[in-house]
């Protein structure tokens, strides 16, 4: 016998509501005589529960399937809708449905709280990557792109992937100061430094806190080279700087684009900027002297990797020459994620989707191994790369190799850092 359904969180129907039972769920046959008894069956890979007795029928739902029901509404300008559960935490916490249903139309405020991190440069040993550190002034991301790989490094903080991910940014106010000590250091070598690499340094927040034009004001100043990705074209309000370090070849822009369908992009990255506008941007970049590049990222298989001709057309057009392309992995809770925003939003091409992500991971939805997480395997993966190759070729890009100088590199004396911010 189930625990009382009063107090477990189960939702109960008396014996007048069985005809809404048996139209939700078309595959079950309901008994109501006889002794309680349980009755278990599959649906969409989720077991549902009914508790039968001779006066109530106590249908019991996990938080996935309240999802793939489509009970919890989708939110304006969220990627997620739910949190899943934190894999680090034993207590977790389900909505309450029949509250959600009078709520109607929700929305969730983004909150920020400071981040007050004393080490602003995080360092990687990761062999299939080419920079060694990298500089986030936020954790989490306001983007809320569905897919993103970044998700679970929310849940080290005690939050979720999900809505908390998206609504709950960590600031690091000091990131401008910490960066000019690290550099000044007398241990630090100069060397590429990847401005985002986690979480977008150019998402809705550094409108308002100005947090990455402050550190590349630093670079700047050190003449320290960068490799800044973004999908946002918030980076254009910053060319006059951009411009100065691309005269020392310090500096190259990537441009993340997904989809050219904005329907489809504002559904699946609500807070970028829209495909349109980062073509645009693309173009402004280049006309200033900045190099540029143009990342196809991620290529969702089945839903967009058949627009990676048409990307990287339109990127050469406007006079792109580098070009490079991520395909998508889920990891930890961003599988729930992407599987319900599927189901939500695209059921007709739920499985077809992930069974292609399956077919380019060795069965699994991520494979977090060196060397093929970000190209993936087998025969769908190298279609891909193969598809790339023959655009490159087709459209002059990658013809030769983009580096960046640190020959430049400088410590400013004290008391000149005054005299570069009347300058800049």
């Amino acid at each position: 016998m189930l625990a009382d359904p009063e107090k477990a969180g189960y939702l109960s129907y008396n014996l007048e509501a069985l005809s809404k039972v048996s139209t939700s769920h078309r595959s079950f046959s309901i008994t109501v005589d006889g002794p309680p008894k349980t009755l278990l069956s599959k649906k969409n890979v989720v077991q549902k529960s009914f508790v039968c007795t001779n006066r109530w029928i106590y249908v019991y739902y996990s938080m996935q399937e309240m999802l793939l029901e489509n009970i919890l509404p989708t939110i304006k300008g969220r990627g997620a809708s739910f949190d899943p559960v934190n894999r680090f935490e034993k207590l977790k916490i389900e909505p309450d449905l029949e509250w959600l249903e009078m709520e109607g139309d929700r929305s969730i405020k983004t909150e920020y709280f400071r981040d007050t991190t004393r080490e602003i440069l995080a360092r990687n040993d990761s062999p299939d990557i080419s920079f060694t550190y990298s500089l986030n002034p936020y954790r989490g991301c306001e983007h809320g792109c569905i897919y993103c790989y970044a998700r679970p490094t929310h849940e080290y903080l005690g939050l979720s992937a999900g809505l908390d991910f998206e609504t709950k940014i960590m600031v690091k106010s000091d990131a401008p100061a910490l960066l000019r000590k690290r550099l000044n250091a007398r241990g630090w070598k100069p060397q590429v430094v990847a401005f985002s690499g986690n979480t977008d340094c150019y998402q809705p927040a550094e409108k308002r806190f100005k947090l990455t034009r402050r550190c590349l004001e630093v670079f700047l100043e050190f003449r320290n080279p960068i490799g800044i990705i973004t999908k946002n074209a918030l980076v254009s309000r910053d060319i006059d700087l951009l411009r100065e370090m691309a005269k020392r070849n310090l500096v190259c822009v990537t441009l993340s684009i997904t989809t050219l369908d904005n329907r489809l992009a504002r559904k699946m990255e609500p807070r970028t900027s829209s495909p349109a506008r980062r073509l645009e941007t693309l173009t402004l970049l280049l006309a200033a002297g900045i190099p540029t590049i143009v990342n196809v990222a991620p290529v969702v298989p089945g839903l967009t990797d058949h627009e990676m001709p048409a990307i990287l057309q339109e990127a050469a057009k406007r006079g792109v020459r580098q070009a490079a392309y991520i395909l998508m992995r889920l990891p930890h809770s961003v599988k729930e994620l992407m599987s319900v925003w599927l189901e939500k939003h695209y059921p007709d091409r739920k499985e077809k989707v992930l069974n292609a992500v399956r077919s380019t991971r060795a069965g699994a939805l991520n494979d977090p191994c060196f060397g093929s997480r970000q190209s993936g395997i087998g025969v769908r993966a190298e279609t891909i790369r193969g598809m790339f190759a023959v655009c490159c070729e087709k459209y002059g890009l990658n013809g030769e190799k983009m580096s960046l100088s640190t020959d430049h590199f400088r410590r400013p004396a004290p008391g000149q850092y005054e005299l570069f911010q009347e300058v800049t």
